[in-house]
């Protein structure tokens, strides 16, 4: 169903976890018609081939509110079609991103994408119904999370999926916390890294075993506790 919407608009277009394959049909044709597609530079990157006549808005953490503030000025005064891009899925740590364009504009048109813990999910053989997901990008509230993670772990139940904070709380400073709350430190575990980048990797052992890396993490990493009565 279609409406006649007055006042300004922009649409987010989630792009998938990194390979451009997952880029659903409706987010390329949006992107392909754009006058201006904004996002962060790794975002854009993966958009790049499908954004030919766009004007690429390349942000930055530190300038987003401005380049945003720009890009809408051109929807306001010259009519153009705005586009902003985002990692994964729009339901997955996108929210403060959406809330920001949200403020901007009259109108928002949302395109879902495929997100990382669908992809890691995947990989690890596990169901969302088996699940529990948590997430530590929100600056606010990574107490709160972390004590749901242990009780979630302690309950041993379902597995868990979580969102590392880069990059301050990273699976190995994480597998720490956990042990030192009473988390057992035998508890199977994956962390994959860039899922379906070219260089992806993962790494599978015990809570106890990651306490022990030291080489870095990537910002794109996704942690999963597997649940003690399942086959990992």
């Amino acid at each position: 169903m279609t409406t006649n919407q007055q006042g300004t608009k922009a649409t987010i277009v989630a792009v998938g976890p990194g390979d451009n394959g997952f880029l659903t049909l409706k987010g390329r044709q949006a992107i392909e018609e754009a006058d201006l597609v904004a996002g962060f530079e790794t975002v854009l990157n993966v958009i790049k081939p499908f954004a030919g006549k766009a004007e690429l808005c390349s942000m930055a953490y530190r300038d987003q509110e401005a380049v945003l503030d720009y890009a809408v000025g051109k929807v306001k005064d010259e009519g153009k079609s705005l586009v902003v891009c985002a990692w994964g899925d729009l339901n997955v740590s996108a929210r403060e991103l959406l809330d920001r364009v949200r403020r901007r504009v009259d109108h928002v048109e949302l395109i879902p994408g495929i997100s990382s813990v669908q992809i890691a999910m995947s990989r690890a053989g596990i169901y969302l119904e088996e699940s529990v997901f948590i997430t530590l990008h929100l600056r606010d509230g990574a107490g709160s999370a972390l004590d749901e993670l242990v009780h979630y772990l302690k309950e041993g139940q379902r597995n868990v999926i979580l969102l590392p904070r880069p990059y301050d709380l990273m699976p190995a400073s994480i597998a720490g916390d956990l042990i030192k709350a009473g988390v057992s430190g035998d508890r199977p575990m994956t962390v994959f890294q860039r899922l379906t980048h070219d260089d992806e990797q993962s790494w599978s052992g015990t809570v106890s075993e990651c306490t022990a890396i030291t080489a870095e993490f990537s910002d794109l990493s996704l942690m999963i506790f597997h649940r003690p009565q399942s086959d990992h």
